[in-house]
């Protein structure tokens, strides 16, 4: 009798045939009258106009901050290229710099995902080219030879199908409580690479750990036995300092929170009842989240020194939904939750979501704790031997990640165990490399003529 799992590695070795893996390696064409720039105008339609010239300030510094904040012009790209019928919760904007160390809601340090504003279902692959092709410009930007490059792509690429392979043998609950906890990280990795890799990869991990995490101390001014945030312009703002009527009032915001309260368990919902806002401020993060509406919410529990930050974002529609020219399905504050809670590992115990009206509209946003002993790795720091370690890290959480949909058999019968899919990514993430540095050209020259409002 054939066993589900191999069923599964046949039907995933079936796509081959409508989707060669040898077809992942095409870049796309683009239509004649296709613009980046003013693609990338359109989108900064829906966000908030007085911050723009930041937004765009940031994405011009360098190559890879400017892949971070146009994942609508690669998304686009994916979306008129090749694509298996192979869907599952994607990241949809799965770059190195969007996985971190933070603590799990048992206070363990973990390595996982740690972005989902795009989040949403989509190609397993489209997941993977982006993750490689971030690999790729870091690597670019840190001055490597292309084989040097090659390499650390193609390694990428493979170590995300080794791991799927593993969790497709796994069994589905053991699949659903693999997180790579950073207290003991090799013994997640054992398996999964080498013990002279996964030793490696473990350090590379550990260093994201040792940094001096963003502390409340940091944050907060305590004026008259009162705590409030402690603003940082523009970073961390007054509400009344950002001129944009779209920019909630802390009316909006307690009605966000008091919504809120709803999507959580019971006793979460118990443990969120137990604090009192006190404090509220707009909030810039990122490259990439730059002018979307983002609030840090301070609130205290027992007393004065007993703080939460919570942070209070606006979700629209995924760039997978804006690519596929897709309308919503559900509430954008309900995907962005239900999406990092079915990815992550170990989800943020105070995740939820709520909509209000804002001037006659509904506005979603989604919530969760704000700076929870959260670090990353300094990319621009490591050498080419621990990028490519930073990269399979990266890529066992990927494939645990998509391996939580259900359909890991099928994804590993897919790509295989042969060097076809991971050479097909790499030659993706070479060739977008070019692409994406055509296209930073273009809004440089942009902003040169004026076109673009990027602050000075």
């Amino acid at each position: 009798m054939v066993s589900p799992a191999e069923e599964g590695r046949e039907a995933g070795r079936q796509v081959r045939s409508d989707t060669p893996r040898r077809a992942l390696a095409d870049v796309p064409g683009r239509p004649k009258d296709y613009d980046p720039v003013a693609r990338l105008l359109w989108q900064g339609e829906s966000l908030v106009t007085s911050l723009l010239p930041l937004r765009y300030q940031r994405m011009g510094a360098s190559e890879f901050a400017f892949l971070r904040g146009a994942a609508l012009l690669m998304t686009d790209d994916l979306a008129r290229g090749a694509a298996t019928t192979l869907e599952v919760q994607i990241g949809g904007d799965a770059h190195v710099a969007n996985f971190g160390v933070f603590s799990s809601p048992e206070r363990r340090p973990v390595f996982d995902l740690n972005d989902f504003d795009e989040t949403d279902r989509g190609p397993f692959e489209w997941d993977v080219k982006r993750l490689v092709t971030s690999l790729v410009v870091v690597a670019g930007q840190g001055g490597y030879d292309g084989a040097a490059i090659t390499a650390l792509a193609e390694d990428a690429a493979s170590s995300y199908q080794r791991s799927l392979a593993v969790f497709a043998a796994m069994p589905r609950l053991d699949v659903w409580y693999a997180a790579l906890d950073v207290e003991s990280g090799l013994g997640e990795l054992r398996g999964f690479f080498t013990d002279g890799a996964a030793r490696r990869v473990d350090d590379v991990i550990r260093r994201a750990k040792s940094k001096e995490p963003r502390t409340f101390a940091r944050l907060v001014d305590v004026v008259n036995g009162r705590p409030t945030i402690r603003l940082d312009p523009p970073h961390v703002s007054a509400l009344g300092n950002v001129t944009d009527g779209a920019l909630l009032t802390r009316d909006d915001l307690e009605r966000v929170l008091e919504g809120y309260a709803a999507t959580l368990s019971n006793d979460r919902r118990v443990l969120a009842r137990q604090f009192t806002l006190v404090d509220v401020a707009h909030l810039v993060r990122g490259v990439g989240s730059v002018g979307t509406q983002c609030f840090a919410v301070l609130l205290t529990g027992r007393d004065a020194s007993d703080l939460l930050f919570l942070q209070v974002k606006e979700a629209e529609r995924s760039v997978i939904a804006v690519a596929r020219d897709m309308s919503e399905s559900r509430d954008a504050g309900e995907r962005v939750v239900e999406g990092q809670r079915l990815m992550q590992a170990t989800p943020d115990a105070l995740l939820g979501w709520h909509s209000v009206d804002v001037d006659g509209s509904s506005r979603s946003f989604y919530v969760r704790q704000l700076y929870d002993q959260r670090a990353s790795v300094a990319l621009d720091r490591l050498s080419l031997t621990q990028l490519r370690s930073y990269g399979r890290a990266c890529a066992w959480v990927l494939a645990r990640a998509h391996a939580r949909s259900g359909r890991a058999s099928e994804i590993a019968g897919y790509v295989g165990d042969g060097r076809q899919f991971s050479r097909s990514v790499s030659a993706f993430a070479l060739a977008y490399r070019e692409r994406n540095a055509s296209d930073l050209r273009a809004f440089t020259k942009a902003v040169e003529q004026g076109r673009i409002p990027a602050a000075t």
